[in-house]
């Protein structure tokens, strides 16, 4: 995936983390595209002749999906011809587009062309003839707006909060220092924050410090996996690779020759 710059308004600033492009003109190809998590739910629009499959369910993803949480390792499958465009969200966003617990997204797709309460099939229109990505975009993100708009759900800025410090800490924070700055008892935080997000506030920060921790592994200047998980924050190296191996199914050595 290519990230790209572009222009969010203000109104939609807070949801949208990044955008995400890809593209394969070779009818032979045969692309498959790994997901790890991250922390960060998103909208992909996708085109190909005979679709994309979530693996390892072989599910067909309808062309316009909203997809939640991954814990666990998965990949999306096409063959030919195909592009996409991905508008990653911050974590509490998928609440706000479908009022709906974030939960029973977790490792899954919602497919977004089966809402009835807008017309949707007018946005499926515009995006299939949409001139080129950036015009897509726009389209999603006036979906994303009217969704929001829909579903009225009530602001959390505690969680929001909360997320924002696990992220800027690289989930490298105890619970109880979180709850010092959010001033919330510990039972209403958890609770709050698995309605908002799917997860627990200690799998987010996890996540978020894992993913800190694939980001150095491409970067030079670490001599060793054992300072590479030092510096995220693991208690060791072995204690690093079986975390890196949870989440993306290899240990952090085949991870970074594969990339290579």
């Amino acid at each position: 995936m290519k990230e790209v710059v572009y222009n969010i308004s203000d109104d939609l600033a807070p949801y949208v983390n990044c955008v995400m492009t890809g593209k394969n003109t070779s009818v032979d190809s045969h692309t498959n595209i790994p997901l790890y998590a991250d922390g960060y739910p998103g909208i992909m629009f996708q085109q190909a002749e005979n679709g994309f499959f979530m693996l390892p369910k072989k599910k067909k993803l309808s062309e316009l999906f909203l997809y939640g949480q991954t814990i666990r390792p998965i990949s999306l499958d096409v063959r030919g011809q195909h592009s996409y465009v991905v508008v990653q969200l911050y974590p509490f966003a998928s609440k706000y587009l479908l009022g709906v617990d974030p939960r029973i997204l977790n490792e899954d797709c919602y497919d977004l062309l089966q809402i009835h309460y807008i017309a949707i099939e007018n946005y499926r229109l515009r995006l299939i003839n949409a001139q080129d990505i950036e015009e897509q975009v726009q389209i999603i993100l006036e979906l994303m707006l009217q969704l929001i708009q829909s579903n009225q759900v009530t602001d959390n800025d505690k969680i929001e909060k909360a997320i924002s410090i696990i992220i800027d800490c690289q989930g490298q924070i105890k619970i109880k220092d979180i709850l010092d700055q959010i001033y919330m008892t510990e039972r209403t935080f958890e609770r709050n924050f698995m309605s908002n997000v799917g997860l627990t506030p200690k799998q987010f920060a996890k996540i978020i410090q894992f993913q800190s921790s694939i980001n150095k592994l491409t970067q030079s200047r670490y001599d060793s996996l054992l300072d590479i998980g030092l510096d995220s924050g693991f208690s060791d190296q072995s204690h690093f690779i079986r975390t890196f191996k949870r989440y993306t199914g290899q240990t952090p050595s085949y991870y970074l020759n594969q990339i290579k």
